[in-house]
């Protein structure tokens, strides 16, 4: 899997970041037994910018931490023979990052690893609306990054 990122605001995007990222792409795809290349794109933007793309294309007036806007919705269409490749955006609220690893008790590299992990298994088509789905993709969020990056 690639992935590009695109960096709206000034954010020191550090090396360590995007190795992680490797790391977790590596991982996702070993336990999800995917073996198809699909690309997708990173934006980093602040609280103001989630906000009106929050508001705009999910009718939510609030700022959130992460959004995905998948282009093939479903695992169907992860698995099929298709040739498009392109997953989608995940849009990351980099102001979110330190409020949440600080809430959360962990650092700043786990926190901004688990939104890139959490956006990227809405693009292969997980989702945690009912309880049942949000257990399984949970789970897999952590067996991902627990052995990336601690807590």
């Amino acid at each position: 899997m690639e992935y590009n990122i695109i960096n709206e605001i000034d954010f020191d995007l550090k090396k360590e970041y995007t190795d992680y990222f490797d790391q977790i792409i590596k991982r996702s795809l070993d336990l999800l037994k995917i073996d198809k290349q699909y690309v997708f794109s990173i934006i980093l933007v602040n609280q103001n910018k989630i906000h009106e793309i929050n508001r705009d294309y999910r009718n939510i007036d609030r700022p959130t931490d992460v959004i995905s806007f998948a282009l093939m919705d479903g695992e169907d269409t992860i698995t099929s023979e298709e040739e498009e490749n392109e997953l989608g955006d995940i849009f990351i609220n980099v102001d979110a990052i330190g409020e949440q690893a600080q809430e959360y008790g962990h650092s700043f590299e786990r926190e901004f690893c688990f939104l890139f992990t959490h956006g990227m298994l809405h693009l292969l088509g997980y989702d945690h609306i009912i309880e049942k789905d949000e257990k399984e993709m949970f789970a897999l969020q952590d067996e991902i990054l627990n052995e990336i990056i601690t807590r």
